[in-house]
C-alpha cells in the first residue's frame, strides 16, 4: 500500500502525520518546541533551526515507526508553517538566522518606515494585501542594523515550511500562500515583488523561486534520509502556509467558500478572486491561497483558543476533577454546564480580542464586565459561554468586514480545529452569524492539506480541488436559531461599544493592552 506524509510545523509543535492515499491517518508523531526570546531584544521570538531540525527528524521516525511500514512505502510528502516565520541562508544554503511567527522585535524599524516613507505602508498594502507588523521588511531591516555581519551573508529567504522541505530536498523555494505572508509579495501576480525591498534600502537579490503548492521539488536526499528514516525515493512536493492548506484539507478550494478556524487564534477566512483589492481601511488580511488565482480575505480573533485554555486552567479545578471521574474532557463537562445558560450569558461581556484592525490593531486589559455578585448568575458556566459567544461575535464581526469589500454573500460556514469539537460552539457560531455550520470528519485539516498536495505532486490527485472533492467528508452539520441570531445583533452591538470605552482606558495610561502590533 502507499502513503503520504505531512509535515506541520506549527506555533507550539511540529508534527509528522502519515495519511494513506484515500485521507485516512494512519499514525501521528509530535513534539513541542519552545521559540525563545533573544537576550536584550524585547518582543524577540527566535526560531532555533538546529535543536527544532533534530525534532523534525524525531518526528518523521517516529511516525513511520507507528505507522508500521516501510519508508519506501511513502510515495511523497510536503510540509506547512505557521505563517510569518522566516528563515536566512548564506550562499551555501546553510541557515543563518530565524524568527518565529509572532516575532515582533522590529518595532522601531516598523516606525521607521513609516516615518521616513510616506504612505509606504499603504502602497505596499494594496498590492501585498499585508502591514509592516509580522513582515519580513521590518525584521530584516532589524538584523542589517543589530547583526550587520549576519546581514551582509544573507543570499536567500524561506518561509519555516519551506526551510523543513530545503533540509529535505536540497531545494530553496517558497510558494504564495506562505511566501505571500511576508509582504514582499503581489497578490495578483502571485510572487515577489523585490523592489519593495530596493525601495527601502534592503538586498532586492535573496527571493527564491516561487512555486505552486503541490509542485514537485525532487526527492529526499542522501543525508536527509539518513537523519530522517525517509527513503531517497520519496518525493519532496511544495506545501503552503497553515490556514491555506488546512482551508484545503476542509474543502474550502472554490471561490466564494469560507470557513472559521477555531484553534488557539482564530482565523476568518473567506476565498476570493486574486485580482480583489484589499479594503481601502487596511482593516482584513488578505492572503494567496493555495489555489492558483484566488486569494484569502482573512480576519483574525487573538487568543480565543488560549483564552479558553487559560480559563480552565485558572478556575475549573472542579470541573477537571468531575471530567476525570466521567472519563470525558473537561471541555465537554463545562459545555454541558454552559447549555443550560440563557443566550447573552446574563449580559456577561468579556474583553479579549477585538475585531481585526489591521493597518492600526491594538488590545484592550483583558477582563470581563457586567459580573453578578449572584452565584446563581456568574459563575463558571455563564463565564465560560461568554468567552464562546465572544469568539463567535468577533469572528461574525471579521466576516462582515470581508463582506463589505467583497460583496460574497455567506450563507454557509465550514468550522473545523479544536472549537468544532464542542457542540455548543459550533450552535452559537450557527446563532451569532445566522449561517448554516458544516463540521469536517477530519477537524484537523492542515496536515491534510499538506497530504493533498504530497499527493497532487506524486500525480496520486489531479490537483487540490480534485483531492479536496475526493476526501473531505462531512460529520455534522447545525442550522442557526433566527431568533438568537436576532439577540445576537444586539449583544454585537453592546459588546463594541464597551470594546470601544476600555480601548480608551488603554489610551489613558490606566491599563494595559493585552497586545499592539509593532510600531503602535
Amino acid at each position: 500500500m502507499s502513503y503520504l506524509m505531512a509535515i506541520d510545523a506549527g506555533t507550539g509543535s511540529v508534527r509528522a502525520v502519515i495519511f494513506d492515499t484515500k485521507g485516512n491517518q494512519i499514525s501521528v508523531s509530535q513534539k513541542e518546541w519552545t521559540h525563545l526570546s533573544e537576550e536584550g531584544v524585547p518582543n524577540s521570538m527566535s526560531f532555533d533551526f538546529i535543536t527544532n531540525w533534530n525534532l523534525v527528524c524525531e518526528c518523521i521516525k517516529s511516525s513511520i515507526i507507528n505507522a508500521k511500514i516501510k519508508s519506501e512505502d511513502i510515495l511523497a510528502l510536503s510540509a506547512t508553517s505557521m505563517r510569518e516565520g522566516i528563515v536566512l541562508y548564506d550562499d551555501e544554503g546553510k541557515e543563518l538566522w530565524a524568527v518565529a511567527n509572532v516575532d515582533a522585535r522590529a518595532d522601531k524599524e516598523v516606525k521607521y518606515l513609516k516615518d521616513n516613507f510616506a504612505g509606504i505602508e499603504e502602497d505596499f498594502y494594496k498590492e501585498s494585501g499585508q502591514t509592516f507588523a509580522l513582515g519580513a521588511l521590518p525584521r530584516i531591516m532589524w538584523l542589517k542594523n543589530n547583526k550587520p555581519d549576519v546581514y551582509e551573508r544573507v543570499a536567500n529567504i524561506s518561509m519555516i515550511g519551506d526551510w523543513i522541505l530545503a533540509r529535505l530536498s536540497g531545494v530553496i523555494a517558497t510558494d504564495p500562500s506562505n511566501g505571500g505572508t511576508t509582504g514582499v509579495f503581489s497578490l495578483k501576480e502571485r510572487n515577489w515583488t523585490p523592489t519593495m525591498a530596493t525601495i527601502v534600502g534592503l538586498k532586492d537579490d535573496i527571493f527564491p523561486p516561487t512555486l505552486e503548492v503541490g509542485t514537485l521539488m525532487g526527492s529526499v536526499v542522501r543525508k536527509a534520509s539518513s537523519e530522517t528514516g525517509l527513503s531517497n525515493k520519496t518525493k519532496v512536493v511544495m506545501g503552503g502556509g497553515d490556514v491555506q492548506l488546512g482551508s484545503a484539507g476542509l474543502g474550502v478550494v472554490e471561490a466564494g467558500q469560507v470557513a472559521v478556524l477555531g484553534g488557539s487564534f482564530w482565523q476568518q477566512v473567506v476565498n476570493i478572486p486574486s485580482e480583489t483589492l484589499p479594503p481601502k481601511d487596511m482593516s482584513i488580511r488578505v492572503n494567496p491561497h493555495v489555489i492558483a488565482g484566488l486569494s484569502q480575505a482573512e480576519g483574525i480573533t487573538f487568543f480565543s483558543g488560549l483564552v479558553m485554555r487559560w480559563f480552565r486552567d485558572a478556575f475549573c479545578d472542579m470541573e477537571k476533577l468531575e471530567a476525570k471521574e466521567r472519563d470525558l474532557d473537561v471541555y465537554a463537562v463545562l459545555e454541558e454546564k454552559a447549555s443550560k445558560v440563557p443566550v447573552g450569558s446574563y449580559g456577561i461581556i468579556p474583553i479579549f480580542s477585538d475585531s481585526m484592525k489591521y493597518g492600526k490593531w491594538y488590545h484592550a486589559a483583558p477582563s470581563f464586565l457586567n459580573l453578578s455578585i449572584d452565584p446563581e448568575v456568574c459563575n463558571r458556566a455563564s463565564m465560560f459561554r461568554s468567552l464562546q459567544e465572544n469568539a463567535c461575535i468577533v469572528s461574525s464581526i471579521n466576516l462582515e468586514k470581508i463582506k463589505e469589500f467583497t460583496n460574497v454573500e455567506i450563507d454557509t460556514i465550514v468550522f473545523a480545529g479544536g472549537a468544532s469539537k464542542g457542540a455548543l460552539w459550533s450552535q452559537i457560531l450557527a446563532d451569532v452569524t445566522g449561517c448554516k455550520v458544516k463540521i469536517p470528519k477530519v477537524t484537523e485539516a492542515t496536515a491534510l492539506g499538506a497530504a493533498m498536495a504530497a499527493g497532487v505532486g506524486c500525480g496520486v490527485y489531479g490537483s487540490l480541488v480534485d483531492a479536496a472533492k475526493e476526501l473531505v467528508v462531512w460529520e455534522k452539520e447545525y442550522t442557526p436559531n433566527m431568533q438568537n441570531f436576532e439577540k445576537y445583533k444586539e449583544i454585537k452591538k453592546r459588546w463594541q461599544k464597551a470594546y470601544e470605552a476600555q480601548l480608551k482606558l488603554v489610551d489613558d495610561n490606566i491599563t494595559t493592552s493585552m497586545w499592539k502590533a509593532p510600531g503602535l
